[in-house]
């Protein structure tokens, strides 16, 4: 589940009033996130509702993990978004309410409208509107913003209203609204098909270090199929095969990760500078190419031109269906 948003809009505060587990990266404990203030990089951390929803136990599973990525919202950061967005299955956006739709929320929305299927719109911050009229203006700013979204991908998206960390920090209040947001997402959850766990191993790196004495950790998100421990997997743009030494989901240990999965996968004698993001994948199942002709189209908030022979920076997100 992808929380993006504009900056200072509570994509964390939510995070965090909904995470249960959290890793290492998670909650802007990065020490250049606490100094300057905002989220610099993804931030996973996971929960498991009480109950997962029927759709979920008949096709077989007694437990549901929702593994939360906290997305950054300034704009400078849109690159890491969008790497982000490309392993989710539903964004979480947040507004702030007594604002609205600002400049990295359309932004956001945009992301979304590329690379996600489903859509849960957060409005947070409620807490802020003054007690005396406050429903009625929360219905205003709802109907607003669903007369907006209606021009977009999303026309059925659902509103959920919440205050992640009321009054601030400095408060320390329990948070409000958090069921909603949770019954909004146990609406919006389907289990992996029988298609998308017998399909080739896809896996999405987002971070790679080394553990003396141990190997090297590739972490990331299974996008398709599945991993095990003592699979051989392929890092395509390297041409390197390489054999699952370990795994670690939430630092707990596993030797079987599925389609949705989040997780760190040990392997050995492989320099981790040479990776940063990237994919690892059943070996000979994604082709590399020196080239391509793509056809791309304008999105319709960009309105500067395009001319010929113009240098772009592209970005290319891993996309997969089980249609």
């Amino acid at each position: 589940m992808g929380i993006l948003g504009h900056v200072d809009s509570g994509k964390t505060s939510l995070a965090r009033a909904l995470s249960k587990v959290v890793s290492t990266a998670a909650l802007d404990r990065n020490p250049q996130s606490v100094a300057r203030g905002i989220t610099l990089d993804l931030g996973f951390s996971a929960f498991r509702p009480d109950e997962p929803p029927l759709s979920v136990r008949e096709a077989g599973y007694d437990a549901l993990q929702y593994t939360l990525v906290d997305c950054p919202g300034h704009a400078s950061l849109i690159r890491t978004v969008l790497g982000g967005a490309q392993i989710i299955d539903i964004m979480l956006l947040v507004l702030d309410v007594t604002k609205g739709i600002q400049t990295q929320t359309a932004e956001c929305l945009v992301v979304g409208e590329l690379c996600t299927r489903d859509l849960v719109v957060v409005l947070n911050k409620c807490d802020m509107v003054p007690t005396e009229g406050r429903e009625t203006a929360l219905a205003k700013t709802e109907k607003r913003l669903r007369a907006t979204f209606a021009n977009t991908k999303f026309p059925d998206a659902t509103f959920v209203r919440c205050a992640a960390r009321p009054g601030g920090p400095e408060r320390e209040a329990s948070p409000e609204g958090l069921n909603a947001v949770v019954e909004a997402l146990l609406a919006r959850t389907k289990p992996p098909s029988k298609a998308d766990l017998e399909a080739p191993l896809l896996f999405a790196v987002d971070h790679c270090f080394p553990i003396r004495g141990q190997g090297t950790v590739l972490t990331g998100t299974v996008l398709q199929g599945q991993l095990a421990v003592g699979q051989s997997v392929e890092l395509p743009a390297l041409k390197l095969e390489k054999k699952v030494k370990s795994m670690q989901m939430f630092k707990k240990p596993v030797q079987v990760a599925r389609r949705g999965d989040r997780l760190g996968g040990c392997v050995t004698q492989l320099d981790a500078t040479l990776v940063e993001r990237g994919v690892l994948a059943a070996p000979g199942s994604v082709p590399t190419i020196d080239g391509a002709l793509v056809r791309v189209e304008r999105i319709r908030f960009y309105k500067q031109r395009i001319p010929s022979k113009a240098k772009v920076h592209v970005t290319v997100c891993l996309l997969y269906t089980s249609d």
